[in-house]
């Protein structure tokens, strides 16, 4: 048996593999030892006002450019949590600083942006 990582849509599991056959065939028996924890946006040290996410979820969107100047209560993230897309909204006025990206699953409380 040997472990290979392996993605799929854009999850990693940790799998076994063993190769069976007499005829020179190597005929791959996969099998699912644990799933590998989902990447996690990771806060950065920022300066200014930070967003950030309200509940666990995916990044589905970003509303602006980096360096875009926001107001307040203005549409900043979409996340999707329990099936269903949240608006994170600026928290003041000010020139945003992304540190998530479309795709990136975040924690609860995670910096999502800065507004400077």
């Amino acid at each position: 048996m040997r472990k290979f990582n392996v993605t799929v849509n854009g999850k990693s599991y940790v799998v076994d593999v063993e190769e069976v056959g007499s005829d020179g065939q190597v005929t791959p028996v996969i099998s699912t030892v644990a799933a590998a924890p989902a990447p996690v946006a990771k806060p950065v040290a920022g300066d200014g006002t930070p967003v950030k996410a309200p509940m666990p979820g995916l990044i589905l969107g970003l509303a602006h450019k980096d360096g875009d100047v926001v107001k307040k209560n203005e549409k900043v993230v979409v996340l999707e949590a329990m099936k269903m897309e949240n608006d994170i909204n600026a928290p003041a006025d000010g020139t945003i600083t992304y540190v998530v990206k479309k795709g990136d699953n975040v924690d609860t409380g995670a910096v999502l942006a800065y507004i400077k």
